[in-house]
């Protein structure tokens, strides 16, 4: 099987390979096996916490994790998902509660930043992209954003990359977390992605409740949305399929008509 950054190989029925596809995956390794052995134990559903890390050999370059096979099935659209918002609001905030213990601190543009970080270019790519959307309400959306409390504490443990496919549910609930390229320490707003990427209204109000984030936070959660989709979408459009192109214009439209629901 083949992740974005990992190419993956079962190993019997209990563990799983995982082989790095590209230089800017290698650095998960380290990582992976530094810090989710000290996450592990404080979070409610399994993670897939390194058995052994092998060694470059051969033809290939770089170091890569023997992880435990984690039981579940990625979660759809247009299932009931409100008891999977619950659970995985739970997982988001235990996370958030771990002592920092020296962890990364996210930096540069990275998701988890400051959103004024991601101000500049932001804008610029909503000039690149002119009158292939709705530049107006889209910056009107952005600037409320940028007018949003930054986060007042100090930053803490995010998984970053929470999609449908780094989840894993039975019968509805969450039964496991996996992939932490995103890992690291910062704002936690990043952490409502799923409630644009996955849930419908129901279950993004009940995931809401359930993280328990005041308004700014909530803002600067779809602020982030926003921001990756612009800047992929500008920097991507002359590579990606024109249903790529529909399809994430509809997603920013979304975002932007039901920020206030």
């Amino acid at each position: 099987m083949n992740g974005t950054d990992n190419a993956l190989f079962r190993l019997g029925d209990a563990l799983t390979a995982r082989l790095p596809r590209a230089q800017w995956a290698v650095d998960q390794v380290a990582t992976d096996a530094t810090w989710l052995p000290r996450l592990a134990p404080h979070l409610p559903v399994p993670v897939p916490v390194p058995v052994a890390v092998g060694r470059p050999g051969g033809d290939y370059p770089w170091p890569w994790t023997v992880v435990p096979w984690l039981e579940g099935r990625n979660p759809e659209t247009g299932q009931d998902l409100v008891g999977l918002a619950v659970d995985l609001a739970g997982f988001v905030r235990a996370m958030m509660a771990i002592d920092p213990m020296g962890g990364p601190v996210k930096e540069g543009i990275q998701r988890g930043v400051p959103l004024v970080q991601r101000d500049e270019l932001t804008r610029r790519s909503i000039a690149a992209l002119g009158d292939r959307i709705d530049g107006r309400a889209v910056t009107a959306a952005w600037d409320e954003a940028m007018a949003a409390d930054e986060w007042p504490g100090p930053p803490v443990w995010l998984h970053g990359d929470l999609l449908e496919g780094n989840l894993l549910v039975d019968r509805g609930r969450l039964t496991g977390v996996i992939d932490f390229g995103g890992l690291g320490r910062g704002d936690p707003a990043v952490e409502v992605r799923p409630g644009w990427s996955l849930f419908d209204a129901r279950a993004r109000a009940a995931y809401r409740e359930a993280l328990g984030f005041d308004e700014a936070t909530w803002v600067r959660g779809w602020a982030w949305m926003l921001s990756g989709s612009l800047y992929w979408l500008a920097d991507l459009w002359d590579s990606i399929s024109e249903d790529d192109r529909e399809g994430t214009i509809r997603y920013i439209d979304y975002i932007v008509r039901h920020r206030h629901d």
